[in-house]
């Protein structure tokens, strides 16, 4: 009997003591599954726009989901704000069935908002933005399906630069096998010259998708990117509240050229951060699951990175940054 191969984090990651960091215990309306958390620092708070899936009806159906927003002074102890920031009944389009798994990024004193978006006709990845975090503004939609859209925090070449994971089934031999894209715009709403980034084939621990995480961010060596790295095992039983979970996520990490992003610089062949807590494999809606939405790097070189566990609850690592990159390199 051949066993499954045991991944592990990278000795660089710290996981928080604190851990989780937020769960439906400290959500002031009806919550049950808080996780895949945007988070920025956005006036000298920490912002954190989380998903919130609700009012479970077995399966894998929550009837509810809405994104909450919360704020703090150390990004580890947060204020949840009293009613949630964003919601189906927000929307007038009849096609709009719920907005989730969001990502920030600030540009020029703005939060832009990338999100998924279940409609009645498919998966769409939409780009939204805010300044005040009650008023939220839709820039643009992509046609389905896609997903995990990420903005970087600057213009690169006089272009705006997004990370994405298309769902091309038809192509690729109708099963997942989902890659990382990148694609550009003059304006946040026109996107086009599209380029493959990060194929499955190209992580070692990956055989059923790739795709972006966190927004890069900027250091002196390349744009530091985290991506979601899937494996998928049919010999897997339960693992969580539906009958059965046979897939496993990890975090990976890449360095992208500052003046070409779209080049890669180097991969990290082994995960950055694997499930092996409790919160994160053996608890939860669906266990093994880590997924990275919100990375900070700090003025001493500390990385925080914010990561769904078991698609449940919020978490917090930190890293420093010379060690992630030297992990790439």
């Amino acid at each position: 009997m051949l066993l499954e191969p045991i991944l592990k984090s990278s000795p660089v990651i710290k996981r928080h003591p604190n851990n989780p960091i937020l769960s439906k215990a400290d959500i002031p309306y009806e919550a049950e599954c808080i996780f895949n958390a945007g988070v920025c620092k956005y006036h000298g708070k920490y912002v954190m726009i989380f998903r919130n899936d609700y009012d479970y009806a077995g399966g894998s159906v929550f009837r509810g989901c809405s994104l909450g927003v919360a704020f703090s002074d150390d990004g580890i102890k947060w204020e949840v704000a009293p009613k949630p920031f964003i919601k189906k009944e927000d929307f007038t389009d009849p096609e709009i069935i719920r907005v989730y798994d969001p990502r920030l990024t600030v540009i020029d004193d703005t939060v832009y908002i990338c999100f998924a978006m279940d409609t009645r006709h498919g998966l769409r990845g939409g780009i939204g933005y805010t300044t005040d975090f009650t008023d939220f503004h839709i820039i643009s939609l992509s046609v389905p399906d896609n997903r995990n859209m990420v903005l970087f925090p600057e213009k690169i070449g006089g272009m705006y630069c997004r990370l994405e994971r298309p769902f091309p089934v038809y192509s690729r031999g109708g099963v997942d096998r989902f890659d990382t894209w990148m694609s550009f715009s003059p304006d946040l709403k026109f996107w086009g010259e599209s380029k493959l980034i990060l194929p499955v084939e190209a992580v070692p621990y990956a055989n059923d998708k790739t795709g972006p995480a966190a927004p890069p961010v900027k250091t002196e060596k390349g744009w530091l990117t985290l991506f979601h790295a899937v494996d998928i095992d049919h010999s897997r039983g339960k693992n969580g509240w539906e009958d059965t979970w046979k897939k496993r996520y990890c975090a990976g990490i890449m360095l992208l050229d500052l003046e070409d992003p779209s080049k890669v610089l180097g991969v990290y062949k082994e995960p950055l951060l694997a499930p092996e807590t409790d919160y994160e494999a053996n608890e939860g809606f669906r266990q093994n699951v880590i997924f990275p939405g919100g990375m900070i790097l700090e003025d001493n070189g500390e990385v925080k990175i914010y990561y769904g566990a078991a698609d449940t609850v919020e978490c917090l690592a930190t890293a420093d940054v010379n060690d992630l990159i030297a992990l790439c390199i």
